[in-house]
């Protein structure tokens, strides 16, 4: 089964979530970046993009 989620969607929680809990670790300042970045959809859109993708991809290739 695929599952397809908005990365703004899926940032957005995570950034709400960060906030809520009072997370201020590094990983809560890449979730609060992608959130923005990918609300804002900048000029550097494609290259973050490509790399967001690609960990994607890798990702879901460990799993198989």
């Amino acid at each position: 089964m695929i599952l397809n989620i908005s990365a703004v969607l899926l940032f957005g929680a995570a950034s709400a979530f960060a906030v809520r809990t009072k997370s201020a670790g590094g990983g809560a300042a890449l979730v609060l970046f992608l959130f923005g970045f990918f609300a804002a959809g900048t000029g550097a859109y494609e290259p973050i993009h490509n790399l967001v993708q690609a960990s994607t991809d890798a990702l879901a290739e460990l799993g198989n």
